[in-house]
């Protein structure tokens, strides 16, 4: 009993998918044979009988393409977790050169909403993926679609015979019957393979785009070390050369009073300790914002953990192994982590968070969650965008979920494998 409603259920989601399925498949085919009917419609005699149906199956093929290969795209990943990545080439920055005109890749033009337009087309002519799309339009209806198609014609089968006396009819319903019910757990799944076999970027386009992203985040890991060298040089600058020459002028001081008046002497010698001590701990500081002595020491767990006792909410740390990893991975995910608590304090307001590190044979994933007032998303030159650009030199990804009220969870994962 249990089996025939489990079956009974497969076989309903089937159908569903196959209806799906061959609506999204036979589209095209249809306005082909619309096209057709309007212009045998017309007559010969009219000059628009061949002209307007060419015109109509023309543009719009080339305007389904794009959507219904998204479409398939979206359906395959959300009912069989195939990611088919889309392999569109993306615009470049469109720039206003001192002359005035505005450069986009391709060509010169004068204004700026001129040059996007002629870049979207140009892309849109140059595209591989394109062609792809419209390679997939027109294999898919013979292929996936003829195959989805089965449980719904077996039904149309189904309601015709049952419909109409005599026992032939009725025993046409039948097979009908059975046919819909067998083929509609199955019929749906070729869309699939053939949607991975037609859709996915060619190995030449994956390259291209790997370059490209790879160029992308060189260019932003030697902005980030820019940055941090200028960072560095000002804490430097400001802080501790600051007081490190202070203290020099004091000793000199406190070496010239000593024979005349070494009373004064001694207490300008107790303000350079001082000053020594203070310049100790701005250098400390300063380490401890380079490369955390713990984190170095006793690995990344630890170090997150001497992180959240330095905070001024509550902080729960929890982790299934202790994992080492490489230096540079480490360094990235733990500073990540800092970015994460500091905005949980900053901006969310949270009065608790949770810390879960979790490691296995794909690498390592760290979910950082507040009860904060949520709201937050990566913005261009925020630290969230940021922090997504530096675990992107690693492959590793940041998503983030953040409803308004609450609460915020953010998940970093870099695929790694432990020392």
């Amino acid at each position: 009993m249990r089996q025939a409603g489990a079956w009974a259920v497969r076989a309903g989601v089937g159908f569903v998918r196959a209806c799906v399925v061959t609506v999204i498949c036979m589209t095209v085919p249809a306005l082909w044979a619309a096209a057709v009917a309007l212009g045998i419609f017309w007559g010969a005699a009219n000059p628009w009988s061949w002209l307007a149906p060419f015109v109509l199956i023309c543009a719009g093929t080339l305007v389904l393409a794009r959507p219904i290969c998204w479409t398939v795209r979206l359906l395959v990943a959300r009912w069989t977790g195939t990611v088919i990545p889309p392999g569109y080439r993306r615009p470049g920055p469109v720039m206003q050169l001192s002359t005035g005109y505005w450069w986009n890749g391709f060509g010169y033009e004068r204004t700026r909403r001129d040059a996007l337009m002629d870049q979207k087309w140009r892309i849109r002519w140059k595209d591989p993926a394109n062609w792809r799309d419209l390679r997939f339009i027109g294999i898919a209806p013979f292929t996936a679609g003829v195959v989805a198609a089965l449980p719904p014609a077996a039904l149309a089968l189904v309601v015709l015979g049952l419909g109409r006396p005599g026992p032939v009819p009725r025993l046409a319903g039948a097979l009908g019957l059975v046919a819909a019910v067998a083929a509609a757990p199955y019929a749906w799944r070729p869309l699939a393979p053939v949607a991975a076999r037609f859709l996915r970027p060619s190995p030449a386009m994956v390259m291209a785009d790997r370059v490209r992203e790879l160029t992308a985040q060189r260019a932003d890991t030697t902005v980030a070390q820019a940055a941090e060298i200028r960072r560095i040089e000002r804490d430097l600058h400001d802080g501790a050369q600051a007081r490190l020459v202070s203290l020099g002028l004091s000793l000199a001081t406190a070496e010239k009073l000593m024979e005349t008046d070494p009373r004064r002497a001694k207490a300008v010698m107790r303000e350079a300790r001082v000053d020594a001590a203070t310049s100790i701990t701005e250098l400390r500081e300063l380490i401890q914002g380079i490369s955390p002595p713990v984190l170095t020491e006793r690995g990344l767990l630890d170090a997150v953990r001497a992180l959240a006792l330095d905070l001024p909410l509550e902080v729960a740390v929890g982790a299934g192994a202790r994992p080492r990893l490489d230096p540079p991975i480490e360094s990235a995910l733990y500073f990540g982590v800092a970015e994460l608590l500091t905005n949980a304090v900053r901006h969310a307001r949270a009065a608790r968070a949770k810390v879960s590190i979790v490691q296995d044979d794909a690498g390592i994933a760290i979910e950082v969650e507040d009860d904060g007032r949520g709201g937050a998303e990566p913005r261009d030159g925020g630290g969230l965008a940021g922090l997504r650009r530096r675990l992107a030199v690693f492959d590793g990804t940041l998503e983030i979920t953040s409803p308004p009220g609450g609460p915020t969870r953010a998940t970093m994962a870099v695929p790694c494998a432990s020392l």
